[in-house]
C-alpha cells in the first residue's frame, strides 16, 4: 500500500533554511499535484503552498518569495524549500498529494494521501 513519507523538519535558525520532502513510498507512483499545510499551536491550519499537475506553484502571502515548492524529475517526490525562516514559520507541516500509479495489469490507480506531518521549529 502506498504512503506519503515526509522528512526534513527540525530546528532552523531565523534567516536560515530548511527543506521538507514528501515522497510516495512506492516508486511506481508519481505525485500529480500536492499541497503543503501547516498548523501552529493555537492557530488554524494554513495552506502554505500548492503545486498543480502542470507544475505551477502558488503560495500564501506569508511565505511568498521565501518558500519554493518543486517536484523531482521522476515526479515521485515534492520538496518545500524554506528560506529566510522566521519564528512564525514554526508549525507542524504536512503534505497532501494526489498520486497516480499502475497495477500489474496496467490499470491506473489514483489516491489522495496525507503525510504524517513534520515539526519545524525556528528559533535562535
Amino acid at each position: 500500500q502506498v504512503q506519503l513519507v515526509e522528512s526534513g523538519g527540525g530546528l532552523g535558525q531565523p534567516g536560515g533554511s530548511l527543506r521538507l520532502s514528501c515522497a510516495a513510498s512506492r516508486s511506481n507512483y508519481r505525485i500529480t499535484a500536492a499541497k503543503w499545510f501547516r498548523q501552529a499551536p493555537g492557530k488554524e491550519r494554513e495552506l502554505v503552498a500548492s503545486l498543480s499537475s502542470s507544475g505551477a506553484a502558488d503560495y500564501a502571502d506569508s511565505v511568498k518569495g521565501r518558500f519554493t515548492f518543486s517536484r523531482d524529475s521522476a515526479e515521485n517526490t515534492v520538496y518545500l524549500e524554506m528560506n529566510s525562516l522566521k519564528p512564525e514559520d514554526t508549525a507542524v507541516y504536512h503534505c497532501i498529494a494526489d498520486l497516480l500509479g499502475y497495477l500489474e495489469t496496467g490499470e491506473p490507480v489514483v489516491a489522495r494521501l496525507d503525510g504524517q506531518g513534520t515539526q519545524v521549529t525556528v528559533s535562535s
